[in-house]
């Protein structure tokens, strides 16, 4: 019987996905004797035309990690998802735009020249150029794939069957995951792959965070001694394990608050959150400046809300492409891709 046919992806991201099929460990060759790894990029010479020349649905399962972001991804996604049976979005910024979603909050104009212009320090570009699509030289003509100006998921460009989240997903979920493939037996189309519960809900310092919570001061982690046991948002710390889902350190705590930093959000919502940073946003609005609320002038208020560094950043992380907001508006909606 003829193995299952793999293929793994890999848009605009920053590699760690890739990285966690390696951290498989020996559980890689385990993968290697259940299928045949028939696209895989990164690590294999494979090309293009060997995507194009299979037959559709010849592939049992596609991973695809990263957002879109150019005409090649946007080609490569749609190639896939006319390959393969199923295609399974890997990781926090195929599924939700991740860190390069952030980039929703410019264009490409602006991206470019603080890439490559004046506003980059360390470019010697006096005459501010930057990556052309088409390019004569002596040989003939160089083309790149066109750059958009926003940032999409995985599913806002092709049909997705399954949800793999995490920056980086956790090892021990892929290997269940293709399992669970493998086994045929199938969750329901659009099921995110791990744990639908809070991060709150299996966090150790559970049990410190006060029955009333009130926040008088935010605190930043790089500037404060954190109390290991202690819950992060009773210490005044930003935590996204409220609105974020478990699973990136099995049923013990994430993975950064084992390592005394605050949950990120990578994992994305449970199926009660609709917006990640909306609904954390909520959660802060009930607890922040709590106690003596009504004795808050307008400008007390503000001025403990201003101590939230980067708030679009912090909330939206790695969510912006997913949430209601996007992208900041474009001055062109024609410019829009």
């Amino acid at each position: 019987m003829a193995k299952p046919k793999v293929a793994f992806y890999w848009c605009a991201s920053c590699g760690g996905c890739e990285e966690a099929i390696v951290d498989l460990h020996e559980d890689i060759l385990k993968v290697a004797e259940l299928v045949d790894i028939v696209f895989w990029p990164c690590a294999m010479d494979f090309k293009t035309n060997d995507v194009k020349n299979m037959q559709d649905n010849e592939i049992n399962v596609c991973f695809i990690n990263g957002a879109i972001r150019t005409d090649e991804q946007v080609e490569m996604a749609h190639l896939l998802r006319k390959k393969a049976q199923i295609i399974v979005s890997f990781g926090s910024c195929s599924q939700l735009g991740g860190i390069p979603g952030l980039a929703n909050f410019w264009d490409k104009e602006s991206i470019f020249a603080s890439s490559y212009g004046g506003r980059c320090p360390s470019v010697n570009n006096p005459d501010g150029v930057v990556p052309q699509e088409i390019s004569e030289v002596p040989e003939g003509e160089l083309t790149l794939p066109a750059f958009h100006n926003t940032v999409k998921t995985t599913d806002q460009v092709i049909d997705v069957d399954y949800y793999l989240p995490g920056c980086s997903p956790a090892p021990y979920l892929t290997m269940r995951a293709i399992n669970t493939i493998l086994s045929g037996d199938l969750p329901p189309k659009g099921t995110v792959l791990a744990p639908n519960k809070a991060l709150c809900e299996v966090c150790s310092r559970n049990e410190t965070k006060p029955e009333k919570l009130s926040i008088d001061r935010v605190n930043r982690v790089s500037l404060v001694d954190v109390d290991p046991e202690k819950c992060f948002l009773a210490q005044g710390i930003i935590c996204m394990g409220p609105v974020t889902r478990s699973g990136c350190n099995g049923e013990a705590d994430g993975r950064c608050v084992a390592a005394n930093m605050p949950c990120r959000g990578c994992y994305g919502p449970t199926t009660e959150v609709h917006d990640v940073g909306a609904k954390m946003i909520a959660a802060l609005a009930s607890v922040v400046g709590l106690d003596g609320e009504e004795n808050m002038s307008e400008t007390a208020v503000q001025k403990l809300l201003d101590q939230i560094v980067d708030p679009a950043g912090t909330f939206y992380r790695f969510s912006l492409a997913k949430s209601y907001f996007r992208r900041k508006i474009m001055t062109d909606p024609k410019e829009e891709k």
